[in-house]
């Protein structure tokens, strides 16, 4: 009932009716996960610079079908820190995309499938500080945060345990492979197969 009265009132503000489709009925079992590298932490004042996304389809990466865009910071330069932690530096950006058209086009890449992922709220106040302006609302799609899903799993499993929830340490209790993060798309492919694993588990349920 409450989505349903907040998908309505998303609908209605929807400056550009093209984008309709992100209200129809999500298909089933199928999911897009995402990742954004910035220029810092505090999404008021920093900058997307690279969004890298997956497609799950049937418990499947579809690896024919990917996400990946840079784009060039508008108000931050890159800093030192920044760049030890995502190795792009300014002359790697020079000729990226502007972060209006990126964002439009990974709207029209996520459809409206679910989205999932790592730090999901922060990404989607970074996407959502530019698509709003743009089409007059934020993402409205269901979301599905892996941290959460991991920590119901193992306290269901050991009641009253601490859960380590950084991302190398889920990595290593599901055995799952690290391709290296703080790269936009490894960092969507790992969450993903974050995903699939918990999500197979019996003892999980994804609504």
């Amino acid at each position: 009932m409450f989505n349903s009265i907040k998908n309505n009132f998303y609908k209605h503000k929807l400056k550009n009716k093209e984008f309709d489709f992100l209200f129809d009925k999500p298909i089933s079992d199928e999911y897009v996960c995402f990742d954004c590298e910035t220029t810092g932490l505090d999404p008021s004042i920093d900058d997307i610079i690279s969004i890298g996304a997956v497609i799950i389809k049937d418990n499947t990466i579809i690896a024919s079908e990917k996400f990946i865009r840079y784009v060039k910071p508008k108000s931050n330069q890159l800093n030192e820190h920044s760049i030890k932690i995502h190795h792009l530096r300014e002359c790697d950006l020079e000729n990226a995309c502007q972060i209006e058209d990126v964002i439009l086009d990974f709207v029209n890449f996520i459809g409206n499938r679910k989205i999932v992922g790592y730090f999901l709220d922060f990404d989607l106040k970074m996407i959502n500080k530019y698509l709003k302006p743009l089409i007059g609302i934020n993402l409205p799609n269901k979301k599905y945060e892996v941290s959460e899903i991991y920590h119901d799993f193992k306290i269901d499993l050991i009641p009253q345990s601490f859960v380590d929830l950084r991302f190398k340490s889920i990595l290593e209790e599901l055995d799952l492979p690290n391709f290296g993060t703080h790269d936009s798309y490894n960092d969507a492919l790992m969450t993903a197969l974050i995903f699939i694993k918990l999500k197979n588990c019996a003892s999980v349920k994804i609504n």
